[in-house]
């Protein structure tokens, strides 16, 4: 008799266990089964590591420029409705941009600091994904004002002239060169032939070659320190002190003012003396620039026909060619 209660027990404990993992069972279907319902809401498979990328922003735009950018998911989820917001300072609110309801953004640049980001919704308008923000950057550069016009064509008042620090300039720098052999540059050229009729494309093209000209690719200042690479992969170092500046007049009867800066340490191989051209005459940090070096300070003075130069080296050739038009 105990011994048929002992059976009895065992039996029935099995029993217990195996309905309660049945049901624990069902519990874990019946989950999944409300997560893909809800993952696949209006048709749309949602997924946790889908993410906007948004492709296209500039370095940076001029007033009036185009921004045109193009958003995308990193993931197939089926169909979504696209939405762009956009505000100008982070005090304002997100304002929906009417009439942008595809993944492609197009509007004029006309604040700098706004700011945009790509929104997906479902047929509720509820957010499923949404991007980055991005910031636009607006650099008129030297300024639409007529004194800043006036300076940068080289007509300014000696009283105007400030003596200028190393970290105007300081920053990683990009020849200009490599993209001119390439082709890069060649509508920008064009641009210049059509606008005044003085030369002819190739006229452009042949004094451009001659005047970006050089054999180092890339610049790097920091501090008091100037690194040249050359596109034979040297690479020499110095340290710089300002050594005052000189003003040059030109043929056309316009000016230009040339910042020297003398070697005091460092490496023997590199120039002695080293000038700064940016059409900036007075502290202000310089968004592209033509540069002069050699041993001879006087000598450099007199040269007018060979001026690298010298942009961001964060600035793709897109950027390149539209701040080359604007100028």
């Amino acid at each position: 008799m105990n011994e048929f209660i002992k059976w009895s027990s065992l039996i029935s404990s099995v029993l217990l266990l195996a309905a309660c993992q049945e049901v624990a069972s069902d519990e874990v279907v019946t989950n999944d089964f409300e997560d893909v319902e809800e993952s696949q809401k209006n048709g749309i498979n949602l997924s946790a590591s889908a993410e906007i990328e948004i492709k296209g922003l500039a370095h940076h735009y001029h007033t009036g420029d185009e921004i045109e950018l193009s958003a995308e998911l990193t993931e197939d989820v089926g169909v979504g409705n696209w939405n762009w917001h956009i505000k100008n300072s982070d005090e304002d609110q997100w304002e929906v941009v009417n009439g942008l309801d595809s993944h492609i953004f197009s509007r004029e640049a006309t604040t700098n600091g706004s700011q945009i980001k790509a929104v997906v919704k479902d047929d509720d308008d509820e957010v499923m994904y949404e991007s980055e923000v991005m910031e636009v950057v607006i650099d008129d550069h030297h300024g639409n004002d007529e004194e800043t016009r006036r300076i940068y064509n080289g007509f300014f008042y000696n009283t105007e002239i400030e003596d200028r620090e190393l970290s105007d300039w300081e920053g990683e720098w990009q020849s200009v060169n490599q993209y001119l052999l390439s082709g890069v540059l060649d509508p920008v050229f064009e641009s210049k032939a059509a606008e005044d009729g003085s030369m002819t494309f190739d006229e452009y093209k042949d004094y451009y070659t001659v005047g970006y000209e050089t054999d180092v690719e890339d610049i790097v200042i920091e501090d008091d320190s100037f690194t040249f690479f050359y596109e034979d992969g040297k690479e020499i170092e110095a340290e710089y002190e300002y050594d005052g500046y000189e003003i040059l007049v030109y043929e056309k009867g316009n000016r230009g003012v040339r910042f020297v800066y003398n070697r005091v340490g460092g490496s023997d191989d590199m120039p002695q003396y080293i000038q700064f051209s940016d059409h900036i005459i007075s502290p202000e940090e310089s968004d592209h620039f033509h540069l002069y070096w050699g041993d001879d300070r006087e000598a450099l003075l007199d040269e007018v026909i060979n001026w690298p130069t010298y942009y961001p080296s964060n600035l793709d050739t897109v950027g390149l060619v539209r701040d080359m038009l604007a100028h």
